[in-house]
């Protein structure tokens, strides 16, 4: 969201505290002060220390900084980011999801092997047994 803000135009401070309305409490106090400190013309590396202290943003406020010094926009660097973090979070849940596969295995098995015990191997075996015995 805020690779987008900042594509349609957007100030940093003021995309900042756009996104910081849908962030989760924490995070978006966190946003909210980088862009207050941002809007006073603070330097940017303690401006974006707030966000660098939240986990898995350390990476965004690094490059909010070094855009802020070279000129570069941040909103290229912001949506690099944000495909990173969906990228590995589709792979964690794939991960999870076969996780699942394999520990539902167990009760299944347990279920459903002495029903086809039950069901099909009992009667041949006694089917079988009796044939045997019939015969002797």
């Amino acid at each position: 969201m805020l690779a987008a803000c900042l594509r349609a135009g957007m100030p940093v401070p003021t995309a900042l505290a756009a996104v910081a309305s849908g962030a989760p409490p924490d995070t978006g106090n966190a946003l909210r002060a980088t862009a207050n400190l941002l809007a006073l013309g603070a330097d940017p590396a303690p401006s974006w220390a707030p966000v660098r202290a939240r986990p898995g943003f350390a990476e965004l406020a690094v490059a909010a900084t070094r855009t802020a010094r070279s000129g570069a926009a941040l909103a290229s660097t912001a949506d690099d980011l944000a495909r990173r973090i969906r990228d590995g979070l589709g792979v964690e849940a794939e991960e999870r999801a076969e996780r699942a596969g394999v520990a539902l295995a167990l009760p299944v098995g347990l279920c459903f092997l002495p029903a086809f015990f039950a069901l099909g191997v009992l009667p041949v075996v006694l089917g079988l047994a009796g044939r045997i015995g019939g015969l002797l």
